[in-house]
């Protein structure tokens, strides 16, 4: 049987009484550390946060395809509808617009489809939905267009006539009243539309 001799603290010398200098005895097994032993430093790797990130940004673009932008709510609460006159004689029941069949429907906030006839609410501007330039103008013109099939649907309204019959795509410039006050008015209250100026502001 043998052992091991243990381990010495003291330097060894050699018989001129030289020290002999110490060397780490080699082991098969996992290398012993001492408490003066550098610590590896440990290196980023950069490929792995650059795709993370790219798939962290991947996924919520893939969730706002597939569940569209979150909607965005007024400050404004929803004003009360007027109650028809005895001048509101017209009146139908309104859907989204939705393929090439469109008598009575609405396309947005100030674009509706009435008897057949394409009509432009001429004293409004509200956000588009075909082409918006951000998330926001999208949120916001779905929300327009949902409140003036809501108000087209309470009740009877008139379409008032402006200083043009037309405008440069062939639509009816018409405005939309019931009980003398405009659905238009109704839309920029509650911060759905703007005051038509003669062009078109951002909504971003």
């Amino acid at each position: 049987m043998s052992f091991k001799k243990p381990f010495r603290s003291t330097p060894l010398k050699d018989r001129r009484g030289k020290t002999i200098p110490f060397r780490r005895p080699k082991s098969k097994g996992p290398t012993l550390k001492f408490w003066n032993d550098p610590k590896p430093k440990r290196k980023v790797n950069w490929w792995a946060v650059a795709l993370a990130f790219v798939s962290v940004i991947l996924i919520g673009t893939g969730l706002t395809m597939r569940y569209g932008p979150i909607a965005i709510q007024t400050d404004t609460a929803p004003t009360t509808a007027p109650v028809a006159g005895p001048e509101d004689t017209l009146s139908a029941s309104f859907g989204i617009c939705d393929g090439g069949n469109r008598q009575n429907c609405v396309v947005d906030g100030d674009t509706i489809w009435f008897a057949g006839d394409k009509i432009r609410v001429l004293d409004i501007n509200t956000p588009e939905i075909s082409n918006p330039q951000c998330d926001r103008e999208l949120a916001l013109g779905r929300a327009a267009t949902q409140r003036m099939l809501q108000l087209l649907n309470d009740g009877p309204f008139s379409l008032e006539a402006g200083p043009e019959e037309t405008d440069r795509y062939g639509r009816k410039l018409r405005r939309i009243t019931r009980g003398g006050q405009s659905l238009g008015d109704i839309l920029v209250a509650e911060g759905l539309a703007e005051n038509w100026q003669g062009r078109r502001s951002g909504w971003c």
